[in-house]
């Protein structure tokens, strides 16, 4: 009866007070309305990926927070969140770039790519003089029309910020000609306001001292999408195809070059399809991804043999001091990256590194190690293998501690040397829990970004591409010079491909290795 009493008891304790439940649903509500509001605004700009995004992770935590039966899984919204922000999100939109023409000259919507051009402006009559006088109670603008004389009214220049001024005519004018400093200075002002003739025409300031007619470049039509060159009376709609306004003809076939800025449209598969037809982007893309697969397995094949290599001999008993060269051993491994990358770069320069110092000395050799195409892989390597090496030496040296004495010593009774233990007890006995490991440094290579873009930059460059490539890039070094140095402007969309034909390599690989350590396990 007691413990009845006493978990009603405590029960009763456990339930929420009602001005607790106030200040959850409170929070709850805020939470909603001000991420509703969020997704309204990013809706309306265009960023439909974002406010898709904002509405799943708040309807998701008010799922959660909100409800019982979901409460207890609270703890882990933060890391659910955090998978869907920085891991779904990226890949989703990432794939979903990859179908679209999104560059440097394809940024806007088509609605946003319409407001920018007829927004646009051009001189369409005579030009006039002017002067910029200073009176009594402020300034005035004064054009010269032939032999008339037209004036604003006074205004204050230095708190100016109206749109529009009346020009009326005048016998003449009272007050000090400013100078052209001062028309400098205030040529922001002055030249965002439009004076209205007498006649009706309007005039925008296009000089120093002179304003002239100005109308807009562009009308839109009734149908919402057609526009009118009012300069050159041609007609422009926009190309669906390839993203951008352009003329048509009288049998509405688009002619002449496109009008940028340029919109976003889906063009399915053309960015993949660049990649195998388009021979300034397949052969480099090839010859890439060969050279990354073998970068990645040299890699992975030298750091393993002489990680391998250095860890029998740190590990060896007569050897003296063996604390010592393990921590020599391990210091590149401790330096970051960055830092011994930049350090190589300056050993391997071809006027004043060391590197070339010595053998310029001792062989009479400068190698040209930036330039020379096979040079400058040998060098990646070399220097990858250097800070790769201490990692694989570290996890050699706990598989061998894990090999038991006991099949050393019965191999040595049967009268079998070091070369004998090493292929039949140590080398199989390692690499069965090496392997994921192996593979693991394999797709790490294959992604390696960093060591490339600080040693070499990609270079040397390769010659005819239609993108920017070079002959040390990886993959992934390959995209992003894609993306941000193309030659045709930064073509997003076609980097967004390549970057998920990469994620499917990778992942293919992270699969094999899920696959083999669960054949291992079993």
């Amino acid at each position: 009866m007691q413990s009845v009493q006493g978990t009603d008891a405590m029960s009763s304790a456990a339930l929420p007070s009602s001005q607790k439940v106030f200040i959850k649903w409170a929070l709850l509500a805020s939470v909603g309305i001000v991420n509703g509001y969020a997704t309204i605004l990013m809706y309306s700009r265009g960023e439909l990926a974002f406010a898709l995004l904002t509405v799943v992770l708040t309807a998701l935590a008010l799922y959660i927070f909100g409800s019982k039966k979901t409460y207890a899984h609270r703890y882990i919204y933060p890391g659910v969140a955090g998978m869907i922000l920085f891991i779904l999100f990226p890949l989703a939109y990432t794939v979903g770039l990859a179908f679209t023409n999104y560059s440097a000259k394809n940024q806007l919507s088509l609605e946003r790519a319409q407001t920018v051009l007829l927004d646009r402006t051009y001189q369409s009559g005579d030009s006039y003089p002017f002067n910029l006088y200073k009176t009594d109670n402020g300034h005035r603008i004064v054009i010269t029309k032939g032999d008339q004389l037209l004036a604003t009214d006074e205004f204050i220049l230095e708190s100016f910020s109206a749109s529009e001024l009346d020009l009326t005519p005048v016998s003449d004018v009272q007050g000090e000609k400013e100078k052209i400093k001062t028309i400098i200075q205030n040529k922001s002002s002055l030249g965002n306001v439009d004076l209205n003739m007498p006649d009706g025409a309007d005039v925008r300031m296009s000089g120093l001292r002179k304003f002239a007619s100005v109308v807009s470049l562009y009308t839109l039509q009734d149908d919402g999408e057609s526009m009118i060159n009012n300069k050159t009376g041609e007609t422009l709609k926009p190309n669906m195809d390839v993203g951008f306004y352009q003329a048509i003809d009288e049998n509405g076939a688009f002619i002449g070059s496109t009008v940028s800025p340029g919109f976003i449209v889906n063009i399915n598969t053309a960015n993949f399809e660049r990649v195998w037809k388009d021979d300034g982007i397949k052969e480099p893309f090839i010859s890439i991804f060969i050279w990354t697969v073998a970068f990645s397995a040299l890699s992975v094949g030298l750091t393993l043999v002489i990680g391998l290599v250095l860890a029998s001999i740190v590990q060896w008993e007569a050897l003296k001091g063996r604390a010592v060269y393990r921590v020599l051993l391990i210091l590149p491994y401790a330096v970051p990256a960055f830092i011994s990358i930049l350090i190589f770069k300056g050993l391997f320069n071809q006027s004043f590194g060391e590197i070339n110092m010595v053998l310029e000395t001792i062989f009479g050799l400068s190698p040209n190690w930036f330039s020379d195409p096979v040079l400058a892989r040998v060098m990646v390597v070399v220097v990858n293998t250097w800070l790769g090496f201490p990692y694989m030496m570290i996890l050699c040296m706990g598989l061998l501690k894990a090999i038991p004495d006991d099949l050393y010593e019965a191999s040595a009774i049967d009268g079998a040397g070091p070369l004998k233990n090493f292929t039949k007890i140590t080398l199989p006995l390692m690499l069965k829990p090496l392997t994921p490991l192996l593979i693991a440094s394999f797709a790490f290579n294959f992604n390696n970004f960093v060591m490339i873009y600080l040693l070499t930059g990609g270079g040397p460059n390769m010659i005819g591409t239609s993108e920017p490539a070079g002959y040390t890039d990886l993959l992934v070094s390959y995209t992003y010079r894609i993306a941000f140095e193309g030659s045709g402007g930064q073509d997003f969309g076609l980097a967004s491909a390549i970057a998920t034909l990469i994620f499917l390599l990778v992942g293919g690989l992270a699969l094999f290795n899920l696959r083999f350590t669960k054949l291992s396990q079993d």
